[in-house]
């Protein structure tokens, strides 16, 4: 069996993409708390919610990416 081998540049392009992920999340909790007038505690009290949140989104990315990386390579099939 034949080991997979993931680059270190992709990892860390990835890193960077979840650690986008995570600030879009916290910039979303910041709003809501700017909009509701609400504690600035729960920055920290609703750390769990945040990440999950961000994982959500980096799934919803990978998703999106996935599509455009399918539709790029049948466009170059096509015309290729």
């Amino acid at each position: 069996m034949t080991g997979i081998v993931i680059s270190s540049r992709r990892i860390l392009r990835e890193l960077r993409i979840y650690a986008c992920c995570v600030l879009a999340a916290l910039l979303v909790n910041v709003y809501s708390i700017v909009r509701f007038n609400t504690q600035w505690k729960e920055l920290l009290t609703t750390l769990h919610i945040t990440l999950a949140v961000a994982c959500v989104f980096y799934v919803l990315l990978a998703i999106v990416r996935g599509a455009a990386f399918c539709t790029r390579l049948a466009l170059r099939r096509k015309t290729g």
